[in-house]
């Protein structure tokens, strides 16, 4: 055993996990809590749900991880936010990573944000905020009380921790509107008739604060225990894997493909979906595509993406030519939104099409890195792999045939190690 642990925190969409590793990146423990029933949270509401998995996620932890953690960061889901008051306590429920009620008032969200920014969208952080003050707080806050604070979602599980209300990170305030390329928030989100008050940002990883004299006791963390800024869960994801190179990639090959490349030039394109996250003094760009896994086991099983892959020869191309939605609509690497999938001719043979289905994907993602490319971003190196399509070794070779570069599998896939990783970055 290690004298010093770090500790990752993941919020993910159906529970936590927790990862702590040495100073070398070695996994000492590692526990996981679902989220209970929301009737079951001791004082009841989404938010007290996340509270209470928590503590209990903690409480999992051997004693003798607890008493060795030094540094702790949390990550949680992108542009998952709630109000609170000055004690923390939630002001009505969050609003979730997907909720698109927002829409409603995008019209708000473009009278004071720049043309084609990335927070003139149904689900970002500045539009739910924005939908909150139309629809809640205008009638519902009375003058007299201080104005409550808008946190994400790893902002608030955070000062629960350390006790420093209103404090975030630049990863999860960028869909804020917070300026990643200046550090501070821009003229025109600052000149807006906000109603709540903006959380300090810090940078992902900087130490905040130690750990509350309850968490202390509590858990029995060291009193110099420091807590640091967090990050959203697919940034953690990343970290995960170790890339650091400008060059090397990602790609999460889940049910939707996602690209991931570290750059160390800046690359947004609304039009494209194509947005940059600041590291350090690097930007990971990145793109999601609609097309996946998801479509895979929409016609096979698991037994049968094992089987039939088998009987694939991963160097020869595809005679099929799909493009393999499951409904309209793409926004990267091709912009339309009523494209229509493309999924015939379809051969009886079920390894012949699964040859161009996975043929297609691989050519789809190299189509995605390429347009990455072709708006300034570093040239890729070299690819690694999340997600359960890392298994697939054809699919793999596949692919690597098509990007022209390595394409390994992610050392580390869970969002929980990334955030350790963060933690350790400035801890010892």
């Amino acid at each position: 055993m290690t004298d010093d642990l770090a500790l990752g925190i993941d919020f993910g969409t159906s529970g936590a996990r927790a990862i702590a590793i040495t100073p070398e990146g070695t996994i000492q423990a590692q526990v996981s809590q679902s989220f209970p029933p929301r009737a079951s949270a001791a004082d009841g509401g989404l938010a007290y749900v996340w509270k209470e998995t928590l503590f209990a996620l903690l409480a999992a932890l051997p004693l003798w991880v607890r008493r060795q953690t030094r540094a702790i960061a949390l990550d949680g889901t992108s542009s998952t936010v709630l109000l609170c008051d000055h004690q923390g306590v939630p002001l009505g429920e969050p609003l979730l990573y997907s909720d698109g009620r927002s829409g409603a008032v995008l019209d708000a969200v473009r009278a004071i944000a720049p043309a084609q920014h990335t927070v003139i969208s149904a689900t970002s952080s500045l539009a739910k905020l924005l939908w909150w003050q139309q629809v809640v707080l205008e009638w519902s806050r009375p003058s007299t009380q201080p104005a409550p604070y808008f946190l994400h979602q790893a902002d608030w599980l955070s000062y629960w921790l350390h006790g420093q209300l209103g404090v975030s990170d630049y990863h999860n305030a960028l869909k804020l509107g917070y300026d990643v390329g200046e550090l501070r928030y821009p003229d025109w989100l600052l000149a807006a008739e906000l109603l709540v008050r903006l959380p300090e940002v810090r940078v992902p990883g900087d130490a905040i604060a130690p750990v509350t004299p309850q968490i202390s006791a509590q858990f029995a963390f060291p009193s110099d225990c420091y807590v640091h800024a967090g990050t959203t869960d697919s940034i953690a994801a990343f970290l995960a894997s170790g890339v650091h190179t400008p060059g090397e990639a990602v790609t999460s090959l889940g049910s939707t493909l996602v690209l991931k490349l570290l750059s160390d030039r800046r690359v947004d394109d609304v039009h494209y979906g194509i947005y940059s996250h600041r590291l350090g003094d690097l930007w990971l760009v990145g793109g999601a595509s609609n097309v996946g896994g998801a479509v895979l086991r929409h016609f096979f099983t698991d037994g049968e993406l094992v089987e039939y892959s088998q009987q694939i020869d991963p160097e020869k191309t595809s005679p099929l030519q799909y493009y393999p939605l499951l409904t309209p609509g793409e926004r990267f690497p091709i912009a339309d939104p009523h494209l229509q999938p493309q999924l015939d001719p379809r051969p009886e043979n079920p390894v012949e099409f699964l040859h161009g289905l996975l043929d297609s994907l691989s050519r789809i993602e190299a189509q995605g890195y390429g347009l990455l490319q072709q708006l300034g971003a570093t040239p890729l190196s070299r690819v690694y792999t999340a997600g359960g399509g890392a298994k697939n070794a054809v699919w793999m070779q596949l692919r690597s045939r098509y990007l022209k570069v390595p394409v390994l599998r992610s050392p580390q896939t869970e969002a929980a190690y990334g955030s350790a990783l963060l933690a350790l970055q400035q801890a010892f």
